[in-house]
């Protein structure tokens, strides 16, 4: 049976690492570090009805705040209603943070700690006495 000497179990390491390293193209692309991130708002507007729930989703395409804020209420400018935050799995929105007193301008406002899918949901928080319309601002990175 052959010995293998320093030198030999060296070389195959080398050869191992070149073969392993021609194998496709795995480059990872970091974002340039000295490139600011810029946010992106997108509104949405529709209605919600008496004791009715809209959710929205919308996709993070880099970690950082993310922010919903109620831009406009119609006829009522001045019902409460329920603004919240979550993650979206496809179907529905999982709430992570929720104001159940949200009128006019109200903001929520969180952190993306990834990419992903996300969702605002506003609803009738049982003040609601005619269908609303709202216009949403969400912005993210």
């Amino acid at each position: 049976m052959p010995r293998s000497t320093p030198y030999t179990v060296l070389l195959a390491a080398l050869v191992l690492s070149a073969l392993g390293s021609a194998c496709g193209n795995d480059t990872v692309t970091n974002p340039d570090p000295g490139q600011t991130p810029v946010s992106v708002t997108e509104s949405y507007t529709d209605t919600i009805t008496v004791n009715g729930a809209r959710t929205t989703p919308f996709t993070v395409n880099r970690a950082g705040t993310v922010s919903a804020r109620l831009s406009a209420l119609a006829p009522d400018d001045t019902v409460t209603i329920g603004l919240s935050l979550g993650t979206w799995n496809g179907s529905s929105c999982q709430i992570i943070l929720a104001n159940d007193s949200a009128v006019l301008n109200a903001t929520i406002t969180g952190t993306a700690q990834q990419t992903g899918q996300f969702c605002v949901r506003l609803y009738d928080v049982g003040k609601l006495t005619a269908a609303t319309d709202y216009t949403i601002d969400i912005t993210h990175f």
